[in-house]
């Protein structure tokens, strides 16, 4: 599925591990609910697989670094999500299985919660033909962990829960949830923070951007948000959140004066500390190392690294369009550097067409945080 070049950002080199180009083996990813037709397709596809009444089925929910992935969904000779799970699954019961994701995502997209689900059934090692009483879900999370751990390292199982054979993980969901982040500030991103975030080197407009996602929220056309080979049929989507936020910068390690300051409101007599500590003067701001001089210039002390400002954009929907929160962003972070105005976002919904948005962002800031379901 070709994209309009003009939403593709080359900021950041390829990483090594991945193909700068792969071919889609699908025609929607995991921020675009599919075609009626293809549900009922697949539908109609896994109710005409055998059902056996012997498996159980368990829902799994699975966290990974999306930058060392091709997707999420199975691709011939690159190296996806569900690939390295179906394999760790086949290690652990010793027979081939099929994993069906809650939510698709392409090479870069990360997870902290994505969920599948997976049947599985127990057949005994000892006497081959034997069918034991279902894995207790706590069981398939450590040993399933166990070879995933034997890989790359870059997943993990994070829950598990047995639930009815007839329960999709995707058709089921009741919303998902997508974190974006973004860094802000001149100085060079971490290595630490490499294909974690999208560093913008400019300062960002909070307000101006909250004020932005007011217009943006609730149930619109959405044609302005989706890529150009969106394949679903219609625009319209409820954007239930979206919000931005300032947090401390992650990996978040506190300053001196973060600790001082913590230290007086506990009083807490076990807490180690040497008394001849240096008064500094209490900032409000999250980039507390700094220290201004006689000279009037700040000084951030040798060896100590600038920290940048951290901005999360939280987007929830039951489902998104190809690509609607890239782009939702791209906007956003114009409007934050001062490209865009307000007005410009409504101007650019009620356009109804992806070239009045601006370029999207890359996929490496995106997260999928939470997949919602109704569960007992």
């Amino acid at each position: 599925m070709a994209e309009n070049p003009k939403h593709c950002l080359n900021s950041a080199p390829e990483s090594p591990k991945r193909p700068s180009k792969i071919a889609k083996t699908q025609d929607y990813s995991d921020e675009e609910e599919e075609k009626e037709e293809e549900i009922q397709q697949e539908e109609q596809e896994e109710s005409s697989m055998s059902k056996n009444p012997r498996t159980q089925r368990y829902l799994v929910a699975i966290e990974y670094i999306g930058t060392r992935f091709s997707g999420s969904q199975q691709q011939p000779s690159f190296r996806t999500v569900v690939g390295v799970l179906e394999d760790a699954f086949h290690k652990f019961i010793g027979q081939p299985v099929s994993i069906f994701c809650s939510s698709r995502t392409d090479a870069g997209v990360h997870a902290l919660s994505n969920v599948c689900h997976v049947d599985v059934e127990r057949i005994s090692k000892r006497k081959p033909g034997e069918v034991l009483p279902p894995h207790d879900p706590a069981v398939v999370r450590r040993a399933v962990n166990h070879f995933l751990q034997k890989n790359e390292g870059d997943i993990s199982v994070i829950d598990v829960q047995s639930v009815p054979s007839d329960f999709h993980s995707r058709y089921k969901a009741l919303e998902r949830t997508y974190f974006y982040r973004l860094l802000s500030g001149p100085e060079p991103l971490s290595v630490i923070e490499k294909d974690r975030a999208w560093h913008v080197p400019e300062e960002l407009d909070l307000r101006a951007m909250q004020e932005a996602c007011k217009i943006l929220v609730g149930r619109h056309d959405f044609s302005s948000f989706r890529a150009a080979g969106c394949q679903a049929n219609s625009p319209i989507r409820t954007l239930d959140e979206l919000n931005v936020t300032e947090v401390p910068s992650t990996p978040y390690f506190p300053s001196i004066v973060d600790r001082k300051v913590d230290h007086l409101n506990r009083e807490d007599p076990h807490v180690c500390s040497n008394k001849a500590e240096v008064n500094l003067p209490i900032s409000s701001s999250f980039d507390s190392d700094k220290v201004v001089g006689s000279n009037g210039e700040t000084n951030f002390g040798f060896g100590i690294r600038r920290r940048h400002r951290c901005y999360v954009v939280t987007a929830r929907a039951r489902s998104f369009l190809y690509h609607q929160v890239r782009l939702l962003v791209g906007v956003l972070k114009c409007v934050g550097t001062g490209e865009l105005t307000v007005p410009d976002v409504e101007r650019i919904l009620n356009a109804k067409t992806v070239t009045a948005a601006k370029p999207m962002a890359p996929a490496y800031g995106l997260y999928l945080g939470h997949v919602k379901y109704d569960l007992p």
